[in-house]
């Protein structure tokens, strides 16, 4: 039987030398997610998945959590992908608050570090502009709910604040706190494909290989 087995791994050694790379590229490098819910929307859609940069905070050894390297920290506007202790599933959500940052809603209105947004008003969407530059499409519900505002909060050491670009229907920060950079994986940089569940799963070719920032 060992014999058997010896000559069997013998045999096919190039096949698994590739899915040990394969896996250990998912497991240290980059991975892919596939997203279950609209809570990114617009941004990212229902079916859609996403290619995670992992290298882009840290990396680990392969198959661990053990950290060999930081190589960054999250800033305002990345979209994140993290394993989420509180939430007890993974997330994903874009940052718009790091350590130190106190941050206010009203009215899904932000002001961070006394300093308001800008946003640009379309029906239920809004285009909002953080104070690195960057701006991105957010959903709100019209009729403003309990998720519309929070009292100022600072984000402490070692955390970030995340939200849903579908402000009105997320369970982000506003639910579940702040966000331990650790439980943090990557950094979702573009969709890889996507498919419409509503359709018959059928491709959204427009979406396949567009960037997220």
């Amino acid at each position: 039987m060992l014999t058997r087995l010896l000559t069997s791994i013998k045999n096919n050694l190039g096949f698994i030398v590739m899915l040990l790379l394969l896996f250990s590229v998912r497991s240290s490098l980059a991975d892919w997610y596939h997203i279950p819910s609209g809570s990114m929307l617009p941004s990212v859609e229902i079916g859609d998945r996403v290619l995670v940069d992992k290298t882009a905070y840290r990396i680990e050894v392969p198959f661990t959590d053990t950290l060999l390297v930081k190589t960054g920290t999250p800033a305002r506007g990345d979209i994140v992908v993290f394993e989420s202790k509180a939430a007890g599933e993974r997330l994903i959500k874009r940052v718009v608050g790091v350590a130190g940052d106190n941050v206010v809603m009203q009215n899904h209105r932000l002001r961070i570090n006394g300093q308001p947004l800008s946003y640009d008003d379309e029906n239920s969407l809004l285009i909002e502009k953080n104070s690195d530059g960057q701006t991105y499409t957010i959903a709100i519900d019209t009729a403003y709910g309990p998720l519309a505002n929070f009292s100022a909060v600072t984000v402490p050491d070692g955390h970030v604040l995340v939200l849903g670009d579908n402000r009105s229907h997320s369970a982000d920060s506003r639910v579940h706190g702040f966000v331990p950079i650790h439980e943090i994986k990557g950094k979702a940089t573009r969709v890889v494909v996507s498919l419409d569940k509503q359709h018959h799963y059928l491709p959204r070719s427009d979406r396949f290989w567009q960037p997220l920032i």
